[in-house]
């Protein structure tokens, strides 16, 4: 080795070298390109599945969960590139998994090829949902109503259901659990484990069937110095549907839509619309029910009526055309108001949503 040429600063070995200058020999002695921990360490709840991984309680599938855990094991060399890691799991038992792992790359200009084992092991841990289930614990209640009539139990379920379809379109929470729910004087409660839940499914509610919600707070205790509440949130069901005929001051009209203070109404003899409030119609009168009006064909028209075959009977009748017909309608909805049929304007089919349209 000449004077000038660079040397190991371990050994005086001659190049190659890393960049911290030590020969490959050496480099090695005091460098590996991953380590690797014997053991991983998981938690599941026994009662529900859930996994506790980052900090929080949630479901993980089960390559997910073994990823999580040698991703925590497995550590690579800072200056390593070109890595690649390939992994085979064994399992051992229902509680241990063994992860093979083979990791290769490069450190500075020296190639690296290692082997490591790890044993994933779960142990039982309650999660945070399932204490809380066994204690009863709620943060939020729903109080389902109508205003004016009882509701039905089709309507109920109709309801309740519409809780089941939301969680479905939603991420899942903990929390979105349900600790006690049932049949009360007037309608249905369901006490839940999220406020969140609870105002999501109300505005859910008022979206679809209309009504309107009241909220109310009830301190429960103190957590750090601060007031722990519980909510109640009423929502209240108006007493019609969209396509329901209502008898309001001395004319008839159709609800064609919801709006945040009350729903638009058709008028039956022209064409005109108008908005109203809750409480502007809480003395109105339901004439006919959507889902009491029928379709029937047209079998005869002129210019002012038509006629069809009474669904009750059979018989041949004749009703006065709606304002908005314009002839090439082949089907006529019909409503029984006042001993007689009623042919109704157009409107949105309720099944789809608020807002007025043709149909």
């Amino acid at each position: 080795m000449s004077r000038g040429e660079a040397f190991c600063v371990a050994c005086g070995a001659g190049p190659p070298h890393s960049s911290d200058r030590l020969c490959e020999t050496c480099f090695r002695e005091r460098n590996s390109l991953s380590e690797c921990d014997e053991t991983s360490q998981a938690y599941r709840c026994p009662k529900c599945g859930m996994n506790f991984e980052s900090s929080r309680w949630g479901f993980l599938e089960t390559d997910d969960l073994l990823q999580r855990r040698l991703d925590d094991a497995l550590r690579i060399h800072e200056r390593a590139e070109a890595v690649g890691i390939a992994t085979h799991s064994e399992i051992i038992d229902e509680r241990n998994v063994r992860i093979h792992v083979q990791v290769d790359g490069q450190i500075d200009a020296f190639y690296f090829d290692e082997k490591h084992e790890v044993i994933v092991r779960t142990s039982n841990m309650i999660c945070t949902t399932c204490t809380r289930k066994d204690g009863n614990y709620y943060e939020a209640t729903m109080q389902i109503r109508s205003a004016g009539r009882k509701l039905e139990e089709e309507e109920l379920a109709e309801l309740r259901g519409s809780l089941d379809t939301l969680l479905a379109s939603m991420e899942p929470d903990p929390m979105f659990f349900i600790t006690k729910e049932g049949p009360v004087v007037g309608g249905w409660d369901v006490t839940m484990g999220s406020k969140s839940l609870a105002r999501t499914w109300a505005r859910h509610m008022t979206q679809k069937w209309g009504g309107q919600t009241k909220e109310t707070h009830t301190v429960v205790g103190q957590k750090d110095g601060l007031d722990v509440t519980r909510l109640t949130v009423l929502y209240r069901r108006p007493g019609y549907d969209l396509g329901d005929i209502l008898r309001w001051r001395n004319r008839l009209w159709t609800v064609s839509a919801w709006q945040k203070d009350g729903p638009i109404l058709l008028a039956l003899d022209r064409r005109e619309k108008t908005g109203a409030s809750w409480r502007d119609l809480e003395k109105a009168v339901v004439m006919s029910r959507f889902v009491e009006q029928v379709q029937v064909d047209v079998l005869n028209r002129d210019a002012s009526a038509a006629e069809f075959m009474d669904p009750r009977d059979y018989k041949m009748k004749t009703v006065r055309l709606p304002y908005d017909d314009d002839g090439s309608q082949v089907q006529l909805r019909l409503g029984w108001i006042t001993d007689e049929w009623v042919a109704l304007p157009r409107v949105r089919n309720p099944d789809e949503g608020s807002g007025a349209g043709g149909a």
